[in-house]
């Protein structure tokens, strides 16, 4: 969604690659023992887009690193991995695969059979088991208030026909996925949100990669659409290293400095383990 300042960070293509100088001096982590520094790819869930990562991208460019961060159609959990899994298979070198909500579900998916990635980072995200959808992981608590900021619309299909799709309502966009991000930055997001297909929730899982990788996870602990009840439990399940930090589901917008710290712990992580 085009909705923080600095989005143009990201490309109008929607495909964000880090410059090759990184602003500040060269970071001690390109020492040749170790090798080059994990790239980093972002991936956002619903009712956003890869300007969501705005604040992230600057501070892991500082760091070094070089950032990915691409769309996210939205529309299924296999076919938004398959389109990830492009865009990896273009990376040399280690990954750290990111994903914020809904994105969860799709690196767990696109993650499998993945070389490249050695660890997975979930920020207020859904961590499916197989079997397990975004929706039935959001009923496995209670708290959540998305089903009541949603309106339903329709959109077309490409072989004929249409189906359901949902966004937040604008009015109550900010109290509930952006609260204590300022008002005209929430109400940008809320303007330039993208819809999920109602089907992107309700797919089952097929894969479960943060089986075999180490992964990390951040909780929201103030989200009103994964209840951190549910984010506790999921990370839990995970084995992951977590954090809790006082935020919405929009933490990567109200505190990217928290985010980028985990994500900066699991790249340290990877290096370490060569």
């Amino acid at each position: 969604m085009s909705m923080v300042a600095g989005a143009a960070a990201l490309g109008t293509a929607g495909i964000a690659q880090s410059a090759s100088a990184a602003p500040g001096p060269a970071p001690r982590a390109e020492k040749k023992d170790r090798g080059p520094l994990p790239t980093v790819v972002l991936v956002h869930g619903a009712f956003t887009d890869a300007s969501s990562w705005s604040g992230v991208v600057k501070r892991l460019r500082h760091a070094g690193h070089r950032v990915v961060a691409p769309p996210v159609l939205l529309r299924g959990v296999a076919s938004d991995a398959a389109y990830l899994r492009s865009v990896l298979d273009t990376v040399e070198g280690p990954v750290v695969l990111v994903g914020h909500s809904y994105g969860g579900s799709v690196i767990s998916h696109a993650a499998v059979g993945a070389p490249q990635v050695k660890a997975l980072v979930y920020v207020a995200a859904f961590v499916p088991d197989v079997g397990e959808s975004a929706l039935s992981l959001t009923d496995t608590y209670p708290g959540s208030t998305l089903g009541q900021a949603t309106a339903s619309q329709r959109y077309p299909l490409a072989g004929g026909g249409d189906a359901e799709e949902l966004v937040i309502r604008q009015d109550l966009f900010r109290q509930q996925f952006a609260a204590g991000v300022p008002v005209t930055t929430a109400r940008a997001m809320a303007v330039g949100q993208r819809p999920i297909a109602l089907a992107a929730l309700q797919e089952r899982a097929t894969v479960a990669a943060w089986k075999k990788l180490p992964n990390w996870y951040l909780i929201a602990t103030e989200d009103r659409n994964i209840p951190p009840t549910a984010q506790r439990w999921m990370a839990a399940r995970a084995k992951a290293h977590t954090v809790s930090v006082h935020a919405p589901h929009a933490v990567s917008v109200s505190d990217p400095r928290a985010v980028s710290e985990l994500i900066l712990k699991a790249a340290h992580a990877v290096r370490s383990a060569r």
